[in-house]
């Protein structure tokens, strides 16, 4: 039986927990459940349901919970081996303060500062001088006044103005460039302006893909987009992971209707994978 809490994939039991917490009819499904599938923005409570409970659970977001916010992404990258810009946490501005010296050492302005939330470019922030990281600081302690805390000081990594999104959808992984035209702005997110290319340098693209195959191989992401940069001031050109987005848009997709065409076809196909009819 397949058990799916996805409100656009149809299975033999359908159910419904957007706005509200998992219950005993929920774990009593999953556990009758050859094979869950959960919607993209299924909270913790119910995909840790799952996982305990059916061995089949699409999709795996093990690591998403595992090592949340972008802090979190720095500790999984650290652990996986992969090359990205080089980063320093902290859980609040006083930790930061302790640590100023290093932070003298490490790295010059440009640098950028990311506050542990948000994605597709929000709370992240290019600072170019000493005025720009108290502005930041000052910004964190009010976060930190409503019990907001976390945020990183990163290597800022020239990169033309361009980022490479790499999309994963089961075992279907999409690239395409986000450039920012916009010399007054930093992000390459759509929402902050920046175009789609899908034909530009073919060769960084499969190199970056190929890295995603991997990193996905070693964590069992499947379903995420990864922004990648390529310095432009380094010869040899390697795909630098920069963040993991498990919500991204669609629009370098094909737009919605096209992502849901392919979600429900590797859906099917995972199913198919998993062999369920085998010796009944």
């Amino acid at each position: 039986m397949i058990v799916s809490f996805h409100p656009c994939f149809g299975a033999d039991k359908y159910i419904i927990c957007a706005g509200r917490k998992p219950d005993d009819n929920d774990l009593a499904a999953i556990k009758a459940a050859d094979a869950v599938i959960l919607s993209q923005g299924c909270d913790e409570a119910l995909y840790k349901m799952a996982s305990k409970n059916c061995s089949n659970v699409f999709p795996d977001y093990e690591a998403k919970f595992k090592y949340p916010g972008k802090t979190g992404q720095i500790h999984l990258f650290r652990k996986a081996k992969v090359p990205h810009p080089e980063s320093i946490i902290y859980f609040n501005v006083d930790s930061f303060k302790k640590d100023f010296d290093t932070i003298l050492e490490k790295f010059s302005f440009p640098i950028v500062f990311k506050f542990d939330w948000g994605g597709e470019g929000d709370n992240v922030f290019l600072l170019n001088s000493a005025i720009d990281l108290e502005d930041a600081l000052n910004r964190a302690e009010i976060f930190e006044s409503t019990g907001h805390t976390g945020f990183l000081i990163q290597e800022y990594i020239p990169s033309q103005s361009r980022s490479l999104r790499v999309v994963v959808i089961g075992q279907k992984f999409i690239s395409y460039w986000r450039i920012q035209n916009n010399a007054e702005e930093f992000c390459t997110s759509l929402a902050s302006g920046a175009v789609l290319d899908f034909d530009a340098d073919p060769d960084l693209q499969e190199a970056a893909v190929k890295s995603a195959k991997h990193f996905c191989k070693k964590t069992g992401i499947n379903l995420a987009g990864f922004d990648f940069l390529f310095s432009s001031e380094v010869n040899i050109k390697e795909p630098l992971f920069l963040e993991i987005n498990y919500f991204f848009g669609r629009k370098g997709l094909g737009g919605s209707e096209k992502y849901y065409q392919i979600l429900e076809s590797e859906i099917q196909k995972w199913i198919k994978s998993l062999n369920l009819n085998e010796g009944k």
